[in-house]
Order: C-alpha cells, then sequence, then structure tokens
C-alpha cells in the first residue's frame, strides 16, 4: 500500500497491490488520484515532487467516493510498505474518520522501513525507498503511488536474495564482507559477539513483531518523560555472576574523551552500534543509585507481558558519562544517514533521572527475569532472590521509591521506527534493604 499525501495533510493518491504471500506475485492492482477537499492547496512545490497538478485532482474522485474500494482492499489483509506505521496507516485511518467511517484494519503490517532496517543494516544508507532503490539500480522512485508499491516489492525481493544468499553460503557469501576492512581490523575479532540470538531472516517473525511494534502507544511516561525504546531480545543469556565475568566500570573511572562508538557487523549481514572504553564493550557499575520511581509495568511486549522498568536518579558522574554517550552515538547515527527522533537517555525535565529496564528471558513458554538480583542486609550479607515465576507485582517490594540500588548497566544504541537513543539494560541489581 502507498499513500501520496500533500503534506501529510491530505490524501492526493491512493495504490495498493494485492500480492500472494507465498510466491510474492502481483494478484490485483489499484490505484486513483484523490481530490482533496481543498484542491487550490496542491502547489508547486507537490507538483515538482510527484508530478500531480491541480488540474489533475480536480477531475478526481474524493475519498469519499473511493472509501468503498479501499476498505475491501484494505481489511483484514496484512499491510505492508515503507514507513506505513507512522505514515501511510496514520493517513488511511484519518481519511475514514473524516468522512465518518469505520477505518479498516489489518490483519498484521510489515513496516519494510523497520525490517529491513533491522534486517539488512545500514548499507544503503538512510534506508528510504530512493537510496534503496538506487543502491540496487532499480531507477528513480517517482513518487507515485502504484509505481513506489513496486519498487517496494522488488526491493524486498533484492533484500531477501542478498540475506538468502548470506545465510545459505557463507563461506561464499560471507556476511560481513560489505563491512569496511578497518572495522574488521578493530572490532570484529576482539569483540565477543552474543551469538544465543541468530539474527535469521524470517519474514513471518519480523512480520510478527512489526504489528505488535505499530501497536505501541507513541506516548511518555507519565512519571518520567523518555520515550519507550524497543523491548529487549525475548531469551538473553546473563552470566551467574555479572562482575565474575565481564568489566563493569565506575562512572568515575571513565575517562570521556576515551569512549567511542563504533558500526559493528552483525548475523545477517546487519550492523549495529556498539560503544567502546579502551577497546572493550563500555558497561558500568553504578552504586547506590536512589529509586525515583518503582517498577513500571505499563507497556505489553509482543506476548502480552509487562517490559519492565524503574527511573532512578543520576549522580553527576554518571550524568556525565551518559551524556558523553548520547553525543557520540547520535553522530554516528548521523554520520550514516539516520534520520530519526533521538531521544537522550538522561531526562533533565526536572532533575536527572534515567530509565532501567529489566530485560525478560524465555524458556520455551517459562519466563523469568533476565536480571540477577540480591537483597543487600544492613549488616552486609546479600542474598540471591529466587522467583519461582514472572509476577512483576512481586518486585514492587523491593523497587520502593527511596531505595537505593547498585546497578551493572549494559548500554545498548537503538534505531526503532524512527526514534533512536540509548537503552539502559540491566545484567545485575543489588538491593538495599536499608
Amino acid at each position: 500500500m502507498k499513500v501520496e499525501s500533500l503534506h501529510g495533510l491530505a490524501i492526493l493518491e491512493f495504490g495498493a497491490i494485492l500480492v500472494c504471500h507465498k510466491k510474492l506475485v502481483e494478484l490485483r492492482s489499484y490505484s486513483t488520484l484523490v481530490r482533496p477537499s481543498n484542491p487550490k492547496l496542491v502547489s508547486s512545490l507537490s507538483v515538482r515532487s510527484n508530478g500531480i497538478t491541480p488540474e489533475a485532482v480536480i477531475a478526481a474522485p474524493s475519498f469519499a467516493d473511493i472509501a468503498d474500494t479501499v476498505y475491501d482492499i484494505l481489511h483484514g489483509r496484512i499491510w505492508a510498505g515503507h514507513n506505513i506505521v507512522r505514515f501511510d496507516g496514520v493517513l488511511i485511518r484519518e481519511a475514514f474518520a473524516e468522512i465518518g467511517r469505520t477505518a479498516p484494519e489489518p490483519q498484521g503490517t510489515i513496516d519494510t522501513l523497520e525490517l529491513l532496517t533491522q534486517k539488512f543494516g545500514r548499507r544503503a544508507g538512510n534506508m528510504k525507498m530512493a537510496s534503496l532503490a538506487t543502491y540496487f539500480g532499480l531507477g528513480n522512485q517517482t513518487h507515485r503511488s502504484l509505481d513506489d508499491v513496486k519498487m517496494n516489492i522488488k526491493v524486498l525481493k533484492h533484500c531477501a536474495t542478498v540475506l538468502f544468499l548470506e545465510s545459505s553460503l557463507p563461506d561464499i557469501f560471507p556476511e560481513n564482507h560489505w563491512v569496511h576492512p578497518d572495522i574488521f581490523e578493530k572490532v570484529l575479532y576482539s569483540v565477543p559477539f552474543n551469538t544465543a540470538h541468530p539474527d535469521t531472516f524470517d519474514m513471518v517473525a519480523p512480520g510478527n513483531e512489526m504489528n505488535a511494534a505499530s501497536h505501541q502507544p507513541d506516548v511518555t511516561m507519565e512519571e518520567n518523560p523518555i520515550l519507550q525504546p524497543p523491548e529487549m531480545p525475548s531469551t538473553v543469556t546473563v552470566p551467574e555472576s555479572c562482575s565474575d565475568s565481564l568489566v563493569f566500570l565506575e562512572p568515575d573511572e571513565v575517562s570521556l574523551p576515551s569512549i567511542r562508538a563504533l558500526h559493528v557487523p552483525f548475523s545477517g549481514g546487519s550492523q549495529r552500534v556498539k560503544l567502546f572504553y579502551e577497546g572493550a564493550i563500555l558497561q558500568l557499575c553504578c552504586p547506590r543509585l536512589r529509586i525515583r520511581f518503582g517498577i513500571s509495568k505499563k507497556f505489553p511486549d509482543h506476548a502480552g507481558r509487562p517490559k519492565l522498568s524503574f527511573v532512578v536518579d543520576a549522580s553527576p558522574s554518571l550524568y556525565g558519562v551518559l551524556d558523553t554517550c548520547d553525543r557520540i552515538v547520535q553522530k554516528v547515527y548521523a554520520d550514516s544517514g539516520c534520520s530519526s527522533e533521538w531521544t537522550c537517555v538522561v531526562s533533565k525535565r526536572h532533575y536527572p533521572t534515567v530509565r532501567l529496564h529489566i530485560p525478560t528471558a524465555v524458556n520455551g513458554d517459562v519466563a523469568q527475569y533476565a536480571t540477577d538480583m540480591y537483597l543487600k542486609e544492613p549488616s552486609g550479607t546479600t542474598q540471591k532472590l529466587i522467583f519461582s515465576k514472572f509476577d512483576a507485582t512481586e518486585l514492587d517490594t523491593y523497587f520502593k521509591p527511596g531505595t537505593f540500588v547498585d546497578s551493572y548497566l549494559s548500554l545498548n544504541p537503538y534505531d526503532y521506527q524512527q526514534r533512536s537513543g540509548i537503552q539502559l539494560v540491566t545484567t545485575k541489581l543489588v538491593i538495599h534493604n536499608e
């Protein structure tokens, strides 16, 4: 599906192709110009962008005239498109609302902007459709609805073919052969990559993930105005004792000029941005962070489980490290062509605070906390907390506002659905029972 709009305010053209999901061949197509309520708004800038003239739209049907056809094409089907979650889908729903009609609802949603960015990496720069088309030599984007849909299908097929070859014939098509050799020399052979989650190309799973993500509310938390970043992988591996096997630095130990952010190769031909300090992954141990707001359970993951997080006050030294990481990672994303909205990891609205995330580990149908949690008594005795089941309400007792925690943190940069930032994930927590 593709909607050509007037500055994102009115639909000028609608186009859709019904595709067989098994063969990716065209079964049916439909496109039409659409007359906006005020055709005079079609400017010379719009004409230069897509070639749609005021004269053309004056003779076109209104959206009310085509609403039945659009509804029949879209309702109950899987919607696919480039940036469809934030653009095309929103305009379709608004157009139906304006004429007082019930909008069609998708059975699922696949946003190829997010899907291809996640699976294909940023090989094509900013991953816009025009950039992808140029990368694969498919010609120029016309910004006409049906042409753009056809180009989207071609791009998806090309990406799928490349990823299939890289995953099926790794000796002939090494998945990271396209990465700059300097990055290979500095990073590839020195960084212990997480191999617990092979990032294989699976059209079904990403489709479900995009559908779930499309229903996440794009709002801020009431207690702390930090936008919700994407959820972490559903299965994670955490060492029995984090401090024994990994290097965690206290913020005071970090020399800010020595922090680096680099694109590193990941399985499936993608890249991820990682933060480094003196040749190792940057991870922080932050003693005695004061909890400002307790466990948040407002946002569910794709399986309906709450995505757990809590807010702590940021000490001056932690604030300095994270502020530096923000600037470094934001520049790396910008230099690679990323146009996503940046969310600072430290909230400065009333006082410096940061949100810490507790990931979920899933083994079959059993879910549990992936963070090692310990309770430290005033006597100094520390015992590990054992939870028999995943029940987020049981954490409320331990994560009360004013409680102090020692936090072992991984700093995970993300670029997800046109939003980017750094997510702080807890691998180990020591809760002070004072």
